[in-house]
């Protein structure tokens, strides 16, 4: 397959519904099909022996759920502000098991349905940037956001990490 055809083929794979949201002025997507609801930020119970990113737990009607802050994994400094919000998605850890997790994002902008042709590959930034967790770049009204893949965003290590210590 040429990689002008393996990037047709992705983008085609990639296209759908994403719900977007922000993270210090930049976008990103995540599939509609991984969220599961969006709530208001609430008491985050802290665990210990985490990771910095993994804020702690809430009770979500009886469950118990992880909460990450996106900020913090990507690098950058956590930040509250009125419109943060946890979106709560469910991360596929092995072919049989799903977790529901929460992520802590700046603001929640809007579903948007993208066609291949609105997406592009990932680009090659060289060896030293890991860009396994992002689906591609799509172009949305003159600007670019970064489509992730939420399951490798919250890899499956971190997961294990995260489940065994609550």
């Amino acid at each position: 397959m040429s990689s002008l055809a393996a990037a047709t083929h992705i983008a085609t794979q990639n296209a759908g519904k994403y719900l977007t949201v922000a993270l210090d002025n930049e976008s990103y997507g995540v599939a509609v099909l991984k969220v599961r609801e969006i709530i208001r930020m609430q008491k985050i119970t802290p665990v210990p022996q985490m990771p910095e990113f993994v804020k702690g737990v809430i009770n979500l009607r009886g469950r118990v759920i992880p909460i990450i802050d996106l900020r913090v994994k990507f690098g950058l400094k956590a930040v509250f502000a009125e419109r943060t919000c946890i979106v709560v998605v469910q991360v596929k850890v092995s072919a049989t098991q799903n977790v529901q997790m929460g992520l802590i994002v700046d603001a929640v902008e809007e579903v948007v349905n993208l066609a291949g042709s609105e997406i592009e590959p990932t680009p090659d930034f060289g060896t030293r940037i890991d860009t396994g967790y992002i689906l591609g770049m799509a172009k949305i009204k003159g600007t670019v956001k970064t489509l992730l893949d939420i399951d490798r965003v919250v890899a499956a290590e971190t997961v294990k990490e995260i489940t065994s210590n609550l």
